[in-house]
Order: C-alpha cells, then sequence, then structure tokens
C-alpha cells in the first residue's frame, strides 16, 4: 500500500521512455491570449496567475453533477457522472462562431518518474529519467468538437486543459535534450489504461443553451477529490469557468482495510501471512481430495 505515495517504475520497450508510477463560477483573464506556447510546458517557466475580472462575463455557466461523491466498494468496477447545465445570460445570443464546451475531471495529482530502458551488453537497464512533478491520476477531457479548432493555444495554456499541459511541472534538474517522448510515453500508457481521456464531440449542447456531457470513471481510481471544471467559449476564447469537486473515497470493508494498512502496517502484514498460508493450505487440501476421488 506504501506504493501509493511513491513513485514506481513502469518499462517500455525499445521504442520508447517507461513511467513510474504511482464550487461556483470562477473568473477569467481580461487580456486575449494568442502568445504561442510550447505544446508541453516549459518547465523553466512560472504557473500563470490568472486575474480576475471586475465584471461579470455575458454569458455564464449554470451547471450541476449527477453525483458530487463515488463510493470505492469490493464490488466496484467503474461509474458515470452526468454533468449537465445551461448558459446564463441577460441578452441575446451573439452572433457569429457558436458556443464551444469543454469539461475536464482532474484526479488527484502525484510525482512520478519515467524512465528510459535501453540495452547495454544483452541487459536491459534503466538509463535516462524525467521527474514530474504532479501529474493526475485520472484525467478527462469531454468537448463540443475537435480541442485544437475550439480552444486556443494561448488559453490552453492559462487553465492547462488539454492532457499534455495536465502535467503540472517537472522536477529537479532535467538531464535529458528532449523531454517530450517522456511526457508522451506517460500519456500513452495512461490512455491505454483508460486513466487519461479525450473525448472530442461527446458534450451535447442544444440551442447554444443547454449542454449535458456523459463521464465514465474507471474501476482503478484512487481516493481523493476530483475536480471538475466547465469551460465556456467562443471563438477559442474561455469566457467563463464553473468548477465543482466529486468526492472519491472507499467504504465498508475496502475502507477499513485501506485504514488498517495505514494506521497498523504490522497487523495488516500478519493477517495477509495468514489469509495466504491458509489460502495455500486450503488448494493443497482440495488437490489431495481430488486425487483421492
Amino acid at each position: 500500500m506504501g506504493l501509493r505515495h511513491a513513485a514506481a517504475a513502469l518499462l517500455l520497450c525499445l521504442c520508447g521512455p517507461v513511467v513510474a508510477q504511482q464550487t461556483g463560477p470562477s473568473t477569467v483573464p481580461v487580456e486575449d491570449a494568442d502568445a504561442q506556447f510550447p505544446i508541453y510546458a516549459d518547465p523553466g517557466r512560472p504557473r500563470v496567475v490568472v486575474p480576475e475580472n471586475a465584471d461579470a462575463p455575458s454569458e455564464q455557466v449554470v451547471a450541476g453533477l449527477s453525483n458530487d461523491s463515488v463510493a470505492i466498494t469490493a464490488s466496484f468496477d467503474g461509474s458515470e457522472i452526468l454533468i449537465y447545465g445551461a448558459i446564463k445570460r441577460e441578452t441575446p445570443i451573439p452572433d457569429g462562431p457558436p458556443l464551444q464546451i469543454i469539461v475536464t475531471i482532474e484526479g488527484p495529482s502525484q510525482a512520478l518518474t519515467v524512465w528510459k530502458k535501453e540495452r547495454k551488453a544483452a541487459i536491459w537497464i534503466n538509463s535516462e529519467h524525467v521527474e514530474i512533478g504532479a501529474a493526475p491520476g485520472f484525467y478527462a477531457v469531454a468537448t463540443t468538437g475537435p480541442l485544437d479548432q475550439i480552444l486556443r493555444p494561448g488559453w490552453d495554456s492559462r487553465y492547462r486543459i488539454s492532457l499534455p499541459l495536465a502535467l503540472r511541472a517537472f522536477a529537479g534538474r532535467i538531464s535529458v535534450g528532449d523531454t517530450v517522448p517522456f511526457t508522451e510515453a506517460l500519456i500513452r500508457l495512461r490512455e491505454e489504461n483508460g486513466l487519461y481521456r479525450l473525448e472530442e464531440g461527446s458534450v451535447k449542447l442544444v440551442d447554444q443553451t443547454l449542454f449535458r456531457a456523459d463521464i465514465s470513471l474507471p474501476a482503478n481510481l484512487i481516493e481523493g477529490e476530483y475536480k471538475t471544471r466547465i469551460f465556456l467559449l467562443r471563438e477559442g476564447r474561455v469566457i467563463d469557468v464553473y468548477r465543482a469537486p466529486i468526492e472519491v473515497m472507499k467504504v465498508g470493508l475496502e475502507r477499513w482495510l485501506y485504514r488498517l494498512a495505514f494506521d497498523k502496517p504490522l497487523i495488516y502484514g500478519l493477517m495477509s501471512l495468514a489469509v495466504a498460508v491458509a489460502a495455500g493450505w486450503g488448494a493443497s487440501a482440495a488437490f489431495r481430495r481430488l486425487r483421492r476421488a
């Protein structure tokens, strides 16, 4: 269970790096944000602090969630969150390109290390690595259209909406010349495990007023507060943001075992050993009976 708080290495094959494991509306920037930004955040650049607007936006998100908490039990096999809402406005719908919506759900972040595996003298060993300061354990993005068409890069950089920018920062001294392959490997592996998702066109918007999005949560969730963000966009600019939390926690037997492992690790270890011995003895007895039959 201690692995939950430490980075553990996952090895890739020759072709790529490896990964080590593991409310209410807000204001938006005043000025435009069309400057060019790299696809992956520069570890040397400080995080942008978004200034507050003096005036409320002309269009605002009013939203709700079907569930604001998820209980992880022994039979938990995933869950689905329905996010729905409407656009509040005091004036008619503006002319021009249609309104767009992006919904993100972000799980608790953890530090991890991304390793690259190389073959030396017929032996595969870890060579170069990159330490990432914080990577979400789960991250889903749902949109009304293609993300690169409805969101300008500058606004993506400010709010860290896309999958690459969800990785907060690099930690420590970077010893490799190019960090992009390491970040791509992390995203690829977590996409394969269903932990990172980009679902373009999955948000349904009716008459630029009502919207809904269905986002599935996998069975391998970790405990913690999951952050939901709903972005309202026009012409690639974020004009309003709505935030809401989702609490994910273990309950029942799962919760008891989880707390026992952290609070009384010696008892938990002895109990696990006893269960393993009992299971082995039971299997051996069953096989002896089968042979005698």
